[in-house]
């Protein structure tokens, strides 16, 4: 099992909770990103640092990550492109997606996606909070735990 971290985008709070998992359960993590970012000093924390360009960072998560890991992300389609291959995805503010609720959230992704190409408002995501790092963290616990009762 390892945790894969879409970078780019995952806040510092988000980061901190899956390093201090890693050291408590042995669990990998591979952060990936087009750039290059802190990581602890840590053989359990690896980062992966790909070339720029649409969807090269999910390319190479979809690529590298199988059954039973575990993927932080806060990217719908790739989310979309996870699940079906058995990896527990989960959002940054602890929303868990999964075969019952991804095509769900894929298709109001789309419709927003459409209705800001048509030139309509729809508001930005609201300020990561504290209460969205406590979700997290619970969330990233229990796929931790039923991942290593496995």
């Amino acid at each position: 099992m390892r945790i894969w971290i879409d970078a780019d985008a995952c806040p510092r709070e988000v980061k901190d909770v899956i390093f201090r998992a890693a050291e408590r359960t042995g669990v990998a993590v591979s952060l990936v990103a087009n750039t290059s970012m802190f990581t602890p000093r840590s053989p359990l924390v690896s980062m992966v640092q790909v070339k720029g360009g649409p969807d090269v960072a999910d390319d190479r998560i979809v690529a590298d990550a199988v059954e039973g890991d575990i993927a932080v992300t806060a990217d719908i389609p790739l989310a979309a492109r996870l699940v079906p291959k058995g990896v527990v995805v989960i959002d940054t503010r602890g929303e868990v997606f999964d075969e019952d609720n991804i095509g769900e959230r894929l298709s109001v992704r789309d419709f927003m996606a459409d209705v800001r190409d048509a030139g309509g408002l729809t508001a930005g995501p609201r300020a990561f909070s504290a209460r969205d790092k406590q979700r997290f963290a619970s969330a990233l616990d229990a796929a931790l735990q039923r991942g290593l009762r496995r």
